[in-house]
């Protein structure tokens, strides 16, 4: 086990501490989790809406040593999958007698946007 690679203040605390903020299908964030505890890491999930689909999101925080972030990435695309889902498009402003039959459209929902950031100052009381 890699471990988490956190660290409390006056233990080697340095600038070499990230916050990965990653935003994911609600879909895929308990696998996330459970992969990134599993692997020894401390994870936060936060409940979220957006997108172009205004479905729900989780964004999960994972505070981690820099070397440990490529494992942290890694563990991110493999639990993240981006699918096909079809929806139907909005119809457009019609004169009076007109008719539209909405057509499917797929668009690629899932997968993960990811932000490595740098940590200033990391505290645990």
């Amino acid at each position: 086990m890699r471990g988490g690679g956190y660290c409390r203040r006056g233990e080697g605390l340095d600038k070499s501490m990230k916050l990965i903020v990653s935003i994911v299908h609600s879909e895929d964030a308990r696998q996330l989790v459970d992969a990134l505890t599993g692997a020894g890491y401390r994870a936060t999930t936060i409940s979220t809406t957006g997108g172009f689909l205004r479905q729900g999101n989780a964004t999960v925080l994972v505070g981690t040593k820099d070397e440990n972030v490529p494992h942290v990435l890694d563990l991110i695309r493999d639990n993240c999958q981006t699918r096909t889902q079809y929806v139907n498009p909005l119809p457009p402003v019609m004169e009076p007698g007109e008719m539209y039959l909405p057509t499917p459209v797929d668009v690629q929902v899932g997968g993960a946007t990811v932000f490595v950031l740098d940590v200033a100052q990391f505290e645990r009381f």
